[in-house]
Order: C-alpha cells, then sequence, then structure tokens
C-alpha cells in the first residue's frame, strides 16, 4: 500500500474527529492537566506546520511541527488511526516532519509524550528515528507522567519539498 504526506488543514471534518480520538486517548492515559497534546484551534496557530498522511483519500494519520524559536521546534499531535497502525505510518511522519524541521532551518527537534506504559510503543518509535531522553524544554514542568525527547539536526540529512508530499509502499 502506498500513502502519501501533504500539509493539511487540520479543521477538515475527517481531520477533527481523528484529533478528537486522539484528545480522548490522551485523556485516559494522562491526568488532564498534563495533556498537552494541541487542539485544532493551536494548530492552526501560524508556528504549526500540519501534516496528514491519507491512502486514496482515506486519512491515515497526522502529525505537526511547532516552531519555538529561530533553531528549535517540536514535534506535535503525533496519531495514527487505529485501522491503520503498524503500517510503518508513523515512522514515516517523523522522519517527514524532521525533513521538514531541516528544511526550516532548525537544529533540534524535541518532542514530549507520555512516560507511562500506554506510551512505550511512541517512545520506542522516537528513539529508532534518533530521538534521545532529554530535560524539559519550552514551557514544560518536569512532570513524572512526562517523557522528553530531543534530536540535533543535521542539515545534509535531505530533504523533500512539503508541496509535493511523500510517499511510501508497505
Amino acid at each position: 500500500m502506498s500513502f502519501l504526506i501533504v500539509r493539511e488543514d487540520p479543521r477538515a471534518p475527517d481531520i477533527v474527529d481523528l484529533l478528537e480520538q486522539h484528545l480522548a486517548l490522551m485523556r485516559t492515559t494522562t491526568a488532564p492537566e498534563f495533556v498537552f497534546a494541541l487542539d485544532v484551534e493551536a494548530l492552526c496557530h501560524p508556528a504549526v506546520e500540519f501534516f496528514a498522511a491519507r491512502h486514496d483519500g482515506v486519512l491515515l494519520g497526522v502529525g505537526a511541527l511547532k516552531r519555538l524559536d529561530a533553531h528549535h521546534g517540536e514535534l506535535k499531535s503525533m496519531h495514527t488511526a487505529v485501522a491503520a497502525r503498524g503500517r510503518g505510518i508513523g515512522a514515516l511522519m517523523v522522519d517527514h516532519l524532521v525533513d521538514r524541521a531541516v528544511e526550516r532551518g532548525l537544529r533540534r527537534l524535541s518532542l514530549e509524550t507520555g512516560a507511562g506504559e500506554a506510551f512505550g510503543a511512541a517512545r520506542r518509535l522516537y528513539a529508532r528515528a534518533g530521538f534521545v531522553r532529554c530535560g524539559p524544554f519550552g514551557d514544560y514542568d518536569d512532570v513524572p507522567s512526562s517523557c522528553f525527547m530531543t534530536l540535533e539536526l543535521a542539515p545534509e540529512r535531505g530533504t523533500a519539498p512539503p508541496e509535493r508530499g511523500r510517499t511510501a509502499s508497505n
């Protein structure tokens, strides 16, 4: 199966549905005050680029890149639809976001994910992409429910224009 990753509007109805599922999952695995997933309005902020992975128009997953400052960005709202898990979509989305960060001139990319068992697969995904654990960054506090990871970016990593999208076959 091949799929395409392109920049999209997070207000599209199928995206809103997937983001609501994402937020609901986060609220069942993490105390409400420690859920840092962005809602649709926050994903429309100018500092955020939002991407969707699709196959024949069907939404498979989403991810976003948020610029924190001139050289530091954050991965946000990574989520793969339940029916699409295990197909490599998450790994491709991470690669796409890392490449986009390099294109934007960022030197460091960080993320916050859960520290609990429910987030083990996510932490392994990020580790395979080269992210390593770090301390809190940006406005985050050091709380037991959070795991912080970061990746130093090398400009020579290689990129593809976001307008062209990214495809993969599984």
